[in-house]
């Protein structure tokens, strides 16, 4: 477990000084309009191809924040004004997690990461285009994330996924790939709570000690006991190492913790099968592989986790290839992918 006096390596400036944004180059750019002309209905909505054509807060913030990062403001304000008009929750600064074409919004829950992404992607395109409104709202929601879905378990601060359906007799459900520590240091930075620094070294804490399976590996959720303190895969869900937890390795990396196991044992075990098939999930309980491969944007966190760890160079020909044929959450992973490479001075 991590002292409370630790301060680990590159700590105090992940909360304390920004990142800096690099601008946009046209790989990046070029990809962005792919995506956008793929994936972003006229309305504003980015559309979940492989998920029955739904809408989430989650897909609507990445893709604000890429389209600052492109400078595309047209598309930016096509996401934010829908985003607005139908997610926005009445009662608070967040927003309903899932837009059905069918039903609209069907379940008014919050999905932290989403919320997160929005925020951060607001502070972003604020101080690019002067619009300080963007920018208070986002320090609003940053407010609301810290006092909302924060709860402290023991001497930890634990991170909800949403509001409603995580807090169970016993125990406290987490989802490791929500800690997006880049975007929870802009957040942090736009208002300011020493409590932030807490959240982070507790994530970290976490993401150390809920790793299972022969690769020692995080699963997509995770269950800490109340009390006891003791971390196991989450019931409810598949204990795998799947399409959520291939995030946190691409997070950690993304904010410079690349030595974190978060990053290093997700990089040994991508290394141990890239010669042959990279598989899409792996079992934690009987570390059987997926009989299918890894989509492309998988491959991407692989490499850039790969070359974090050290283990290899990053393939920038395969990463500025066209996103035909892919759908949208690995489309939207090879983007978050490139900003995390430029961010690190990698591409």
């Amino acid at each position: 477990m991590l002292p409370r006096r630790l301060a680990l390596a590159g700590l105090p400036a992940l909360i304390a000084a920004p990142l800096r944004a690099e601008p946009a180059r046209d790989g990046f750019r070029r990809r962005w309009a792919e995506f956008r002309d793929r994936f972003l209905a006229p309305e504003g909505r980015v559309v979940d191809t492989g998920n029955g054509g739904i809408s989430h807060s989650e897909g609507q913030g990445w893709a604000m924040l890429c389209a600052a990062r492109a400078d595309d403001r047209a598309a930016f304000e096509r996401l934010y004004a829908w985003t607005m008009r139908v997610l926005k929750r009445p009662a608070d600064e967040l927003f309903a997690w899932r837009f059905r074409p069918e039903a609209g919004v069907d379940d008014p829950n919050n999905a932290t990461d989403g919320d997160i992404f929005i925020a951060w992607a607001l502070l972003e395109a604020g101080d690019r285009w002067g619009r300080p409104e963007w920018q208070a709202q986002g320090a609003a929601m940053a407010r609301d994330i810290l006092q909302r879905l924060v709860r402290p378990a023991g001497d930890h601060l634990l991170l909800l996924p949403g509001l409603r359906g995580f807090e169970r007799p016993g125990q406290i459900v987490v989802n490791p790939s929500y800690y997006a520590f880049p975007a929870l240091r802009a957040l942090a930075l736009a208002a300011p709570d020493p409590a932030w620094f807490q959240l982070v070294v507790d994530g970290l804490s976490l993401l150390r000690r809920g790793r299972f399976g022969r690769w020692r590996l995080p699963p997509d959720w995770l269950a800490w006991t109340r009390g006891e303190g003791r971390l196991a895969p989450a019931q409810g869900w598949p204990a795998r190492f799947s399409y959520d937890a291939v995030r946190v390795p691409l997070y950690l990396a993304w904010a410079g913790l690349t030595e974190e196991p978060g990053v290093t044992g997700p990089a040994r075990f991508w290394q141990e099968h890239a010669p042959r098939m990279l598989p899409a999930w792996t079992d934690l309980s009987n570390n059987q592989l997926s009989p299918y491969p890894a989509s492309r944007g998988t491959a991407a966190i692989a490499q850039l986790s790969r070359e974090s760890a050290g283990l290899s160079g990053l393939s920038r020909a395969a990463r500025s290839a066209p996103l035909h044929g892919e759908d949208y959450y690995s489309s939207v992973l090879v983007l978050l992918v490139d900003l995390a490479a430029l961010d690190r001075g990698m591409s």
